[in-house]
């Protein structure tokens, strides 16, 4: 079956940095488009930012600009969301999940990793 697992949240304090990691499995991870997603308890699921297979992106949350970066690596099947400068705003369960190209629609999700930043 196709997973896809995050780790990497925890938490602390307004102005530290996280890396959050999601391994994949049971796909060719280098034929797909990656995305990170976040949801705050009684908030909407806001889209953070994509990367395609070279390691591009097409999108950034502006809230987060400046501040978050996604990278890939196609040997491991993982792919990275570097949190620096975190705000309290940020709190949320971070997702990773992944599409096809052209296809829009994000068909795979991970379980979640919680974000908590105090302030």
């Amino acid at each position: 079956q196709v997973q896809l697992v995050e780790s990497g949240g925890g938490l602390v304090q307004a102005g530290d940095s996280l890396r959050l990691s999601c391994a994949a499995s049971g796909l060719t991870f280098s034929r797909y488009v990656m995305g990170w997603f976040r949801q705050a308890p009684g908030k909407e699921r806001e889209f953070v930012v994509d990367i395609n297979w070279s390691g591009e992106s097409t999108y950034y949350l502006d809230s987060v600009k400046g501040r978050f970066t996604t990278s890939r690596n196609n040997a491991k099947k993982t792919v990275y969301l570097q949190m620096n400068s975190l705000k309290p705003e940020d709190t949320a369960v971070y997702y990773c999940a992944f599409r096809e190209p052209q296809d829009a629609n994000y068909k795979f999700w991970g379980q979640g990793t919680q974000v908590t930043v105090s302030s």
